[in-house]
């Protein structure tokens, strides 16, 4: 290992430390680790072909995608005062008041319904459901704490999954750049070892039902209670519909990411503005959620997560079980290579960077040893997406700063669930292209 990759790995593990621990505040442990990367890079990075300076440490503040959910927290902070919002809260909270282990299993297949509808990781839908129902009030029969982790999860998780073009296009694309023929690899297959994935996440939210802590979340504090309540009762009507109007704009923007390019990160910050100058938000209100801890908390994994991926420490390692992959079941295979990139996804925060580190390795490797790469090409696609047993990326860090657990807390129901999704997708990966 190089010094660079050393003091990358310390500075992981000094972050996650502080987090396990809770030795700092929500989102401050990240901001920490970034001022760290500055110090090591001067101290040690001179002919680094990357510096670890000051832009490189904060450039998650400069993250388009951070922007962009920073400015729909803005978002939703209005629309949580309308009616609408109120209505629906009324329905989850109709289920939660019924409490049990039926109604815990109608929400998660409901909201995995609407992520075949929303696409799956889509960041509008899970903040959308994070935020219903971070806000649901307290009831010790059915604390809304069994509900934020498996419903944020559920998020990623389409029951129908017809909406794979993504990851199938990026899996494609490896297996040409390989040179083999794709005449088997169809859309309606890897939907098939999608949906196993899905399946094994169903699995895992049954069995994890016993595991999820009780405790209240809801954190408002008795002013911001105050005026939630009095908006709502005193909105003017044309208000509300332009307040619901910009929320669905706002999702819309970000699930058409792809399409409309830099435009879908804009769009939720204009609406926030729009709801500013409308007065449906306080500039105290925007402000503190622009700045919520968990926003901080994505900001500063960032350039942790560079640090990791420029060191080229996962490479190193993705090569070494390369190395040793000879005699392996295929099922093995698939399994340790998901694995593999899924881990390095979660603690870079880079999906689609993952995928292309461990991808074109996993296909190498099936290809010398002599059996299909189809397999492996498609899990470990999908498997970069499917980390989220550390709260360091995105919607994991959202559930645990909303759901206010601790680590132990949070390991209890993602440990299990990881294991039985990536084995899950890979058993599916072997039975629709046999190796």
């Amino acid at each position: 290992m190089t010094m660079q990759m050393i003091l990358a790995l310390l500075t992981l593990v000094i972050m996650l430390a502080l987090i396990m621990f809770d030795v700092m505040p929500f989102g401050a442990p990240p901001i920490f680790a970034s001022l760290l990367l500055v110090i090591f890079g001067q101290l040690f990075g001179a002919d680094w072909e990357v510096q670890w300076d000051m832009p490189y440490a904060f450039a998650g503040f400069t993250n388009a995608s951070v922007w962009m959910v920073a400015f729909f927290m803005v978002v939703m902070a209005a629309v949580q005062k309308t009616s609408l919002i109120a209505g629906v809260k009324t329905s989850m909270g109709n289920l939660v008041t019924k409490g049990g282990f039926k109604s815990y299993l109608l929400l998660v297949l409901l909201v995995m319904l609407g992520c075949t509808l929303a696409g799956g990781g889509s960041t509008g839908y899970y903040v959308l459901i994070l935020s219903l129902v971070a806000t649901l009030p307290y009831n010790e029969e059915f604390p809304t704490s069994k509900l934020l982790m498996p419903l944020g999860f559920a998020t990623n998780h389409p029951l129908i999954p017809i909406n794979v073009a993504l990851q199938f296009g990026l899996a494609t694309t490896v297996l040409e750049s390989a040179n083999f023929a794709t005449t088997d690899f169809t859309m309606f297959k890897f939907a098939l070892v999608t949906f196993a994935l899905s399946i094994g996440f169903l699995i895992s939210a049954v069995l994890g039902w016993k595991l999820l802590p009780s405790h209240p979340i809801a954190d408002a504090t008795e002013e911001q209670k105050a005026n939630r309540d009095a908006a709502s009762e005193t909105m003017d009507p044309g208000k509300e519909k332009i307040t619901v109007a910009l929320f669905i704009i706002s999702v819309i923007a970000m699930m058409l990411m792809s399409q409309l390019g830099n435009i879908a990160y804009v769009v939720p910050g204009l609406c926030a503005f729009a709801l500013m100058l409308m007065g449906v938000v306080s500039w105290k209100e925007f402000r503190d959620n622009i700045f919520a801890p968990v926003i901080l908390m994505m900001a500063g994994v960032i350039p942790v997560a560079n640090a990791l991926a420029d060191s080229g420490l996962s490479a190193m390692i993705g090569e070494a079980v390369a190395g040793v992959a000879g005699g392996w079941s295929p099922f093995l295979i698939v399994f340790v290579f998901s694995l593999l990139t899924s881990t390095c996804a979660t603690f870079t925060g880079s999906n689609i960077g993952s995928a292309f580190i461990f991808c074109p390795i996993a296909v190498a490797t099936c290809i010398q040893l002599g059996v299909s790469p189809l397999a492996a090409c498609a899990a470990v696609m999908l498997s970069a997406w499917q980390g989220g047993y550390m709260p360091v990326d995105g919607l994991p860090a959202m559930i645990y700063g909303m759901g206010k657990y601790s680590l132990p807390e949070f390991w209890k129901f993602t440990v299990p669930m990881y294991f039985i999704r990536i084995a899950a997708m890979s058993l599916g990966a072997v039975l629709v292209f046999p190796m």
